[in-house]
């Protein structure tokens, strides 16, 4: 009996390990996904935009990590990075789910999470495209020029490029190319399948959120004003969007969201209080300091836009 006893307590405990590392996925795969990727490789879209770039999870340098260290990153956020505090969205038992599941997951057990190329999410037999994935991993660069490139890799370019280049973006490269005053972006739609995708937006033409990544043409720009737009739309649209609502797919996903700098928000802000904001950065939001990035003549011009694009900011 006593032997059947405690087979039933250590039964219970496992099962209580198993649900609160399976809470702890479902908190991350909704929370901490989009930065630090699904396999906590930090290998995502939103990375290639941050300086300095998401924990990689996977790396060496993350087993030095401890329970405690995750927790309070987790809690009150990593300043000079990307990395928002979460007390005030989660609960302290969740940010403990979540930092116990990314320690195991990734950190001790340096398993694979989430996959989304699944059946259930409309991939089957996802292998057969597999000629397609060194571009998408990263490992052959796309501008590789064409002629070093094997039959099967000249195959595998052409389908990354027509098929999987618009959720992957254009993975890696050789050279960056230009600067470009924008970034062109593909989004996944609502409730998206890539086999039935769903009616677009009528305005958009694309997504709901597309329309949102357009700047605003504005005639007449100052010198100050076209400086401070290209600051803007290099640094602050990719949370803000490119029309300054905040209503882009990224900044979608962001809590608390970042401000509408069109919205009644504005209609008390100053300029002495945005010089603040910008240079400090906003405690418990994902709204950074800048202080070290940019220079007061940059924090300047970037305002002036602001205030000439989006709302008057008093003085």
């Amino acid at each position: 009996m006593r032997w059947i006893l405690l087979g039933a307590l250590l039964w219970m405990q496992s099962a209580w390990a198993i649900d609160r590392h399976e809470a702890g996925r479902k908190i991350y795969n909704f929370r901490c996904y989009y930065c630090h990727g699904y396999s906590g490789d930090a290998k995502t879209l939103a990375a290639t935009y941050l300086s300095p770039a998401p924990r990689d999870f996977t790396s060496p340098a993350a087993r030095l990590l401890d329970r405690k260290r995750l927790i309070a990153s987790i809690r009150n956020g990593r300043p000079g990075t990307a990395m928002a505090g979460f007390e005030k969205i989660l609960k302290p038992a969740e940010i403990e789910l979540v930092a116990d599941f990314v320690q195991k997951e990734f950190i001790t057990n340096r398993a694979t999470n989430t996959r989304y190329h699944t059946r259930e999410n409309g991939w089957p037999e996802h292998e057969r495209y597999a000629a397609a994935f060194p571009f998408a991993r990263g490992e052959i660069t796309l501008d590789t020029p064409v002629e070093k490139l094997t039959a099967e890799q000249k195959s595998g370019r052409r389908l990354y490029l027509t098929s999987c280049v618009s959720c992957h973006d254009r993975a890696k490269v050789n050279n960056e190319g230009p600067v470009w005053e924008g970034r062109p972006l593909s989004y996944p739609r609502n409730q998206y399948s890539h086999q039935t995708p769903p009616k677009v937006d009528a305005i958009a033409s694309a997504s709901p959120y597309a329309l949102h990544d357009r700047p605003p043409k504005i005639a007449e720009l100052t010198k100050e004003e076209k400086h401070g737009e290209k600051i803007y739309q290099a640094n602050c649209a990719f949370c803000h969007a490119a029309d300054g609502t905040g209503r882009n797919w990224i900044g979608s996903f962001l809590e608390p969201h970042p401000r509408d700098l069109t919205g009644p928000a504005m209609d008390t802000m100053t300029r002495s209080r945005l010089r603040n904001v910008i240079r400090d950065g906003l405690t418990g939001t994902s709204m950074p300091a800048w202080k070290s990035v940019l220079s007061e003549n940059e924090i300047q011009a970037l305002m002036d836009y602001i205030s000439r694009a989006f709302h008057p900011v008093k003085d």
